[in-house]
């Protein structure tokens, strides 16, 4: 009758459980008994998280603004060439009105037409000695000379540092007037434009009307010397085949390839298929490379981020394991089962991830918009990357846990009551 009432009441004892309840409250008591090394160790998923939402939200950002840049500048612009198989009996390619004839298409802001003159006696093809009077031929400085008509200065938005551009006045009466750019005024010493500088273009004399301080295209424009392309023509001639003559045509956005098809017939309707025509690439094909780009490489800034952060979750759950092998061994004594320990210690961990994701996620967000508002931007924020985030640290801690708590389930209780 005893054995019989032994198994009796040994069928009745019900096998230990471990609720989900259960398992948040053991590991918000173990994360709250240690409060100092629980914020370090948050710390760590925190500034993985963080740095994972800011950099993926600076990316998408910048990338933006790139995108924004690209389609103002590089969209709308068209380069024309002259790329006739004999120029020398095709004549000359670009009319004096063709600044008229593009700007009459619609579509087209500005345009205008260029070229690098060849002086004799100029030391090298496109380099000329251009000097103040102060100075003899041989101390000239070499620069580089361009001839432009006056939607040139227009269509690379030359920004005047002092003095003035050249315009049809000057063009059209074949002045003997000069703009430097900022670099070749540095360069012969001209600072100042109250007395009137010339500079030696070879042998011929022209004044100094304006300083450029900068440009929105063709920056080398910076180390020139630039005179209207009408006076050009006077002094050394029509441009040759080797000299290159160009125009630049700007347009408004969307239209660079309507422009780019049009534009050879505008300006030689009677020799169209002698100019090449260079046209802006789609900006969104060229925008969706940067944006992939960017997003690959700070992806993996990112999970390293993510990584460092895992690390130093394990490391601190380790340590932990070790430090309460007796609780541990009190805990398997008591009816604990290893799986209940290692729920436990995966808990923990996931709770401390979870902490870092929420609050690195805040901090992440918060990052993105501060610089967006600091360069006066618009912040981007895909909330594909946002709303994840917190559950991309909670992984991460349980993840992290693993090692930790498959060593804390191994502990066997009379070992561990040793301690």
């Amino acid at each position: 009758m005893k054995a019989r009432s032994s198994r009796t009441h040994a069928r009745h004892v019900e096998p230990t459980r471990l609720s989900a309840w259960d398992m948040v409250d053991e590991a918000m008591a173990a994360i709250l008994a240690r409060p100092t090394r629980a914020a370090l160790t948050v710390l760590g998923t925190l500034l993985g998280v963080a740095a994972f939402v800011a950099v993926l939200g600076l990316t998408a950002t910048a990338a933006g603004q790139i995108s924004a840049r690209f389609t103002a500048l590089a969209a709308t612009e068209v380069l024309v060439e002259d790329a006739a198989e004999d120029p020398q009996t095709a004549g000359e390619p670009f009319p004096a009105d063709t600044e008229n004839r593009l700007t009459a298409l619609n579509g087209v802001e500005r345009a205008g037409v260029f070229w690098e003159p060849r002086v004799p006696g100029g030391r090298e093809s496109a380099l000329v000695s251009a000097r103040p009077p102060s100075l003899t031929r041989e101390q000239g400085e070499p620069l580089p000379l361009r001839a432009a008509s006056p939607g040139y200065l227009r269509t690379i938005h030359a920004k005047v540092h002092t003095g003035r551009l050249f315009d049809s006045f000057h063009h059209d009466r074949k002045l003997r007037v000069a703009v430097l750019g900022k670099a070749a005024a540095h360069r012969l010493g001209i600072t100042w434009l109250g007395g009137q500088p010339a500079v030696f273009i070879g042998s011929t004399p022209v004044t100094v009307i304006g300083i450029v301080e900068d440009v929105a295209r063709q920056p080398e424009t910076l180390l020139s010397v630039i005179v209207p392309a009408a006076t050009a023509r006077e002094l050394w001639g029509a441009p040759g085949v080797d000299e290159q003559p160009k125009v630049l045509i700007e347009t408004r956005l969307g239209a660079a390839q309507l422009i780019a098809s049009q534009a050879a017939l505008a300006i030689r309707p009677d020799q169209p298929d002698r100019f090449k025509v260079t046209a802006p690439p789609d900006p969104r094909t060229l925008r969706d490379a940067v944006d992939n780009d960017l997003k690959r490489l700070f992806l993996a800034l990112a999970g390293i981020c993510l990584v460092i952060g895992a690390v130093g979750i394990a490391n601190t759950t380790l340590v932990a394991v070790l430090e309460r092998t007796a609780e541990i061994g009190l805990r398997r004594s008591l009816g604990a089962r290893a799986r209940h320990i290692a729920l436990q210690f995966l808990s923990e961990s996931a709770v401390l991830g979870a902490l870092g994701g929420l609050i690195g996620t805040s901090l992440g967000v918060a990052g993105v918009v501060a610089v967006a508002v600091s360069k006066d931007w618009t912040p981007i924020l895909d909330p594909v990357t946002v709303l994840p985030a917190p559950f991309a640290g909670a992984l991460t801690g349980l993840l992290a846990g693993l090692y930790p708590a498959w060593r804390a389930s191994r502990i066997e209780p009379v070992e561990a009551l040793r301690h």
